[in-house]
């Protein structure tokens, strides 16, 4: 890997470092209460330090000699994160050795795959803030951060191929269904197609399958029993089933500074949200929500507080939960005990969140 090197070139300086915002209590939900024996205690503390060893990790992971690759490279890590990806990985480990340098490693490669495709959807999206700082195109353009998102996947690569071939199998099979997933999305389904059903499978894809990975390389790479191996994957594809519904009432947000974007960024882009569908589904036969619709499409920023409030999104909170409790319900086959605890909190905490 490069060393950081500067060159005295002007740059556009990144925003100030923001390490994760997230601990085990405040986003997550696995607090002390949580954990109230002296051994569920040590679990989490060792989660806690693997975390830091995760940021740690990122901040190196995400450093290029050039000046432009590397103030791009990090400028959505420094804007914070909640680092869900890497908090899953190092929770599955402890069913098997704990937190190694492995497990280290494939952490932090799913999270620099997240943050890669974070630079392209925001291009694709025509984003203007993420994470509460302007978005990478926003300051640099769509080229650069289009080509920023490469490097991020190729850096991710890297970190993967040092896990052994297994590992790029992995990740290759993931970025696969990033890109279909996007795809999909982008095209919008087929005349024969159920848009709602279509909607859930984009989301399986495009953000399902990384929380998936990140929970199945904890196994993997901590050496736990085999037989854990598809509850997790089928916990961590429905939780982020769950996180996407979520993030669709959040767009609606009236509140940019507690969600870091602009309420209706989804909606701007064309992104039919699960609210929209729905919305859709009942315009067919209800005269106000016809009427709704209707507005959406004349003035859609006039409309976003009338959507906020309007049964479908209701609709949707319900169908997050639903897909929390899809996932929670996979962990049956795990053992009792501070893992099977915390990933239960985990799946509730992320549907009880507001940003």
């Amino acid at each position: 890997m490069s060393p950081h090197e500067t060159s005295g070139a002007d740059v556009t300086p990144n925003p100030p470092l923001a390490r994760r915002s997230n601990t085990l209590s405040s986003s997550l939900g696995l607090g002390e209460k949580l954990f109230a024996s002296s051994e569920e205690r040590r679990f989490a503390a060792a989660i806690e330090a693997g975390l830091d060893r995760v940021e740690a990790g990122l901040v190196t992971d995400t450093a290029f000699a050039d000046d432009i690759a590397d103030a791009a490279g990090r400028y959505l890590l420094e804007a914070g994160g909640k680092r869900i990806r890497p908090t899953l990985a190092l929770l599955t480990a402890q069913l098997g050795d704990g937190v190694n340098d492995e497990v280290i490693a494939a952490a932090e490669a799913v999270e620099i795959t997240h943050l890669a495709s974070l630079y392209h959807d925001d291009v694709m999206d025509d984003a203007e803030l993420r994470r509460g700082v302007p978005t990478a195109q926003n300051v640099w353009g769509n080229s650069v951060a289009i080509l920023t998102g490469d490097l991020l996947f190729a850096r991710a690569s890297r970190i993967f191929a040092g896990l052994g071939e297994r590992a790029l199998e992995l990740q290759a099979e993931t970025f696969e269904r990033l890109c279909l997933g996007q795809l999909h999305e982008t095209i919008g389904p087929k005349p024969e197609d159920d848009p709602i059903e279509h909607y859930l499978q984009v989301l399986s894809d495009k953000t399902g399958s990384l929380i998936a990975l990140a929970a199945y390389v904890g196994v993997v790479f901590s050496n736990a029993a085999s037989e854990y191996r598809e509850p997790v994957q089928r916990f961590g594809e429905s939780i982020g089933v769950a996180f996407q519904l979520i993030d669709d009432v959040i767009d609606l947000s009236a509140s940019t500074a507690e969600t870091g974007k602009t309420a209706g960024t989804d909606l701007r882009a064309g992104v039919p949200t699960l609210p929209l569908l729905y919305l859709r589904e009942r315009a067919a036969s209800e005269p106000d929500a016809a009427a709704l619709l209707a507005r959406i499409e004349q003035d859609v920023d006039a409309a976003i507080p009338e959507l906020r409030e309007h049964q479908v999104t209701r609709d949707t909170l319900t169908e997050a939960h639903r897909w929390a409790a899809i996932a929670v319900d996979a962990l049956a086959p795990l053992p009792d005990g501070p893992v099977k605890k915390a990933l239960t909190r985990f799946a509730e905490a992320i549907v009880e969140r507001s940003h």
